[in-house]
């Protein structure tokens, strides 16, 4: 079955419960969670003038396409309360696809793996703690080895 990596993380609210809330619907959605990362809290990133966030990752199996996965979290994070906000900006929560596989699609609809993970502390850290030998598909380096060359 395919596995597939995603970031989780909250800044607004309970943001703990936030964080379990979107594991345990991803799970009801044909998302079977693996593994689970500790629950970290980060500065924010891009926007600073916000609340600090708190961030997790999972590994899952799931039969739903890649292409599928974009509309489910959509969903997911509608019913946790997450409203349409600036770039970057506080939310209540917030899933992004980090890995389908070693799949690499670009699209304008959907990008695997996530562009932005080399640059993220707090998308690397809890990774490493549940993959730290997967090895990112396009810079073809560990989490691990990403995670040391980041500067916080």
């Amino acid at each position: 079955m395919p596995v597939t990596y995603l970031s989780i993380g909250s800044n607004l609210g309970r943001r703990r419960e936030n964080c379990e809330k979107a594991v345990s619907l991803l799970s009801e959605n044909g998302i079977k969670i693996i593994k689970h990362s500790s629950m970290i809290e980060t500065e924010p990133w891009g926007i600073k003038d916000q609340p600090k966030f708190i961030n997790m990752a999972v590994e899952a199996e799931t039969e739903k396409k890649p292409e599928e996965l974009p509309g489910i979290i959509k969903k997911i994070e509608a019913e946790i309360g997450r409203k349409e906000n600036i770039r970057w900006g506080p939310r209540v929560i917030d899933i992004d696809i980090l890995f389908y596989d070693d799949l690499i699609i670009k699209t304008p609809e959907l990008e695997i793996p996530h562009p932005l993970i080399h640059e993220r502390y707090f998308v690397l850290n809890p990774l490493a703690e549940i993959a730290p030998e997967k090895v990112h598909p396009v810079l073809k380096k560990t989490i691990k080895n990403l995670l040391l060359e980041i500067s916080r």
